[in-house]
């Protein structure tokens, strides 16, 4: 027996070994629970998605036929679909909720369950404890799974397939000025990762007067032999296609399409950090809107920068992406992001949204007519300049408990020579600096990693730092 935990953004684990199809079956229980719990009216419906991944459209056809045994509408996607379209269609249906198989960026041999409520966004913490709770007595033997027949469900109007693709790509449509890309004429490498965004990304650009050149937008269950993760170390295919044939620009979307990569025209990996600052800057000048930046507190203060020119105000939420949707619900907001690779918009879903953040880059690009790193530098004339790093360390269980027992109690007074002036422990530690540089040591808590995240104003600040950090943790 497992214990099903869900993380920062839902339950995730080795195919055949926990994720299994018995596990699928009562994990769903679980949730067509919460949502007959949350919902008395008896008009339930639900969402089911899934990704590329192996034996996710076998997970979600189980799912759904839990989910019609409990009565509850199973609206499955016609094929595999990126989660901001997936959002969307909750959002559109007006359903319960949504049951999403993927495992977004992590390794091939993963996969994974992502609800989102009704609300459209990622599950907070309260409704996740909710589901543990109602598996564990599912475990427990103390109430039982429903199944009945995938035929059995579409004869009675409980299990319809469903197709995201048209409404979504109409509202990307409505957000994004796709005038504006057609008339600079770009040139944009895409690379799909063997992922959801295939026919959803390229087609949009294609659509927006764009040349497109694509990598990898087939099928892989594989993600050829490597995470489906847009960072610079998944990347090199991409930088290199720029190069080859000139490009204007360089886009990537992960597994499920919520993260992105973007990659400027002379094959310079710009980070998600630097892509948060700059799509704040374009969406202020271009929309003139007003509200909060909204941030996860390791996320760079670049973006703070770049609000405080504009007058906006910044509110810092813990790691994960609910907890910045679950400010959107609240408050008027301009943008929502995290350094991990994830941010929405004004107007838009409360997810993380890849394709969206990639034609949102194009669109700027074409409007200044300069390339990403000259759009940058004009910034950090007016603003100074803003580097930042993260570094996983993989510990032993033991030096984890060990690091976790120190931070809890000898909290330096300086680091790297620098008086820290205060400490930030929202989610980790963040240790802001008097010269405005900061490090910020996180714990996961679904692995024993510990990481460690470092901005600075110049490379000898920021390496003296990633040294400190690194002592600190217990790794120099």
């Amino acid at each position: 027996m497992v214990k099903i935990k869900f993380g920062t953004a839902g339950w995730r684990a080795v195919i055949s070994d926990e994720f299994t199809m018995g596990n699928v079956r009562l994990v769903t229980q679980a949730i067509a629970n919460y949502i007959k719990e949350q919902e008395t009216n008896g008009k339930h419906q639900a969402v089911v998605g899934y990704d590329t991944r192996f034996m996710s459209e076998n997970f979600a056809k189980v799912s759904s036929r839990v989910l019609a045994a409990n009565g509850i509408k199973a609206s499955v996607t016609i094929r595999d679909v990126p989660t901001p379209a997936f959002a969307y269609e909750i959002l559109g249906r007006r359903a319960s909720g949504g049951i999403n198989f993927t495992a977004s960026h992590n390794p091939p041999e993963y996969n994974g369950i992502k609800f989102s409520p009704s609300w459209g966004g990622p599950a907070l913490p309260e409704t996740t404890s909710a589901i543990e709770k109602s598996c564990a007595l599912l475990m427990e033997g103390k109430s039982s799974v429903r199944d009945i027949p995938w035929e059995e469900g579409k004869e009675k109007g409980l299990i319809e397939y469903v197709d995201p693709r048209p409404k979504y790509i109409k509202r990307i449509s409505e957000l994004v000025n796709l005038e504006g890309i057609k008339k600079a004429k770009l040139k944009i490498a895409v690379d799909l990762m063997y992922g959801t965004g295939r026919d959803y990304l390229d087609a949009i650009l294609k659509q927006a007067g764009c040349e497109v050149i694509v990598l990898h937008n087939w099928r892989d269950v594989l993600f050829g032999g490597y995470p489906p993760e847009p960072s610079f170390a998944y990347l090199g295919e991409l930088v290199k296609k720029v190069g080859e044939e000139n490009c204007d620009l360089g886009l990537a979307t992960d597994g499920d399409s919520d993260r992105f990569g973007i990659v400027d025209s002379d094959g310079t990996f710009i980070s998600p950090n630097q892509v948060l600052a700059l799509l704040l800057n374009h969406l202020v000048k271009t929309r003139n809107w007003k509200g909060l930046v909204v941030r996860s507190v390791m996320t760079t203060s670049f973006v703070d920068a770049i609000a405080g020119i504009h007058g906006i105000g910044v509110k810092e939420t813990p790691v994960g992406f609910k907890y910045i949707a679950e400010v959107m619900q609240d408050s008027e907001m301009v943008i929502g992001g995290e350094e991990s690779g994830g941010l929405t918009i004004h107007g838009h879903i409360p997810e993380k949204d890849g394709i969206l953040a990639c034609l949102l880059i194009a669109e700027m690009v074409a409007f200044e007519g300069k390339s990403i790193g000259e759009i940058l530098a004009d910034l950090y004339k007016k603003v100074g300049l803003f580097l930042s790093e993260r570094i996983n360390f993989h510990l032993k269980e033991d030096k984890m408990e060990d690091l976790k027992a120190r931070l809890g109690k000898d909290l330096p007074k300086k680091i790297a020579g620098l008086k820290v002036e205060r400490v930030v422990n929202l989610d980790g530690l963040k240790f802001l600096l008097a010269d405005g540089s900061w490090l910020g040591i996180r714990l996961s808590g679904t692995e024993p990693v510990a990481r460690l995240y470092v901005e600075a104003h110049g490379t000898e600040k920021l390496e003296k730092l990633k040294e400190a950090g690194k002592e600190l943790i217990g790794q120099r």
